[in-house]
């Protein structure tokens, strides 16, 4: 089947049976994407309000959770660890464009979220971009280059504004 033809069977499937499927659906929406490729991991919660680009290019870990209205835009793969919350609003940008070269081509690169990390709500995040494990993001913060494990950082520019303190209960960061 071609590119063209798979991209738009999932456009119509998105739009229908995807984002009007009701909140509490979330198996159904897991099935949805890995009929598409995507690989969805053990009690995923997926709001219905997700926008995602090429499932196929997408990895979400056990236990994760991605909030209403992300925008998940898998020019390239992103993947999402396990224990991950990406709260609402959020963009994960995987592909944008050369502004230097006159003829504008699209460029991509993959989005790593590790492990029980916590990226709050209207965070944009740009393509190539590796958040550490159990880091948190704050909110309305912009994402431009690797952020390192167990800090918590956030703004415009994203500043580090000191160390996660690690709290273990059944083996999660919290």
């Amino acid at each position: 089947m071609s590119a063209g033809i798979v991209i738009g069977l999932w456009n119509i499937v998105r739009c229908t049976l995807f984002n009007c499927s009701p909140q509490f659906m979330y198996g159904w929406r897991r099935l949805i994407l890995r009929s598409f490729g995507a690989k969805i991991g053990l009690g995923v919660i997926i709001r219905p309000t997700v926008r995602i680009t090429s499932p196929w290019k997408l990895k979400i870990g056990d236990y994760s959770w991605i909030g209403d209205d992300v925008v998940l835009y898998c020019l390239a793969p992103i993947f999402i660890g396990n224990h991950v919350v990406v709260s609402q609003n959020t963009y994960l940008c995987g592909g944008g464009h050369d502004y230097q070269d006159i003829n504008f081509p699209q460029t991509t690169a993959p989005i790593c979220i590790e492990d029980e990390v916590w990226v709050a709500a209207d965070v944009f995040v740009a393509p190539g971009v590796t958040i550490g494990q159990a880091t948190v993001i704050g909110a309305r913060s912009t994402v431009l280059k690797d952020v390192a494990p167990m800090v918590v950082a956030a703004g415009y520019p994203l500043r580090i504004l000191g160390p996660r303190k690690k709290h273990v209960s059944k083996g999660l960061v919290e």
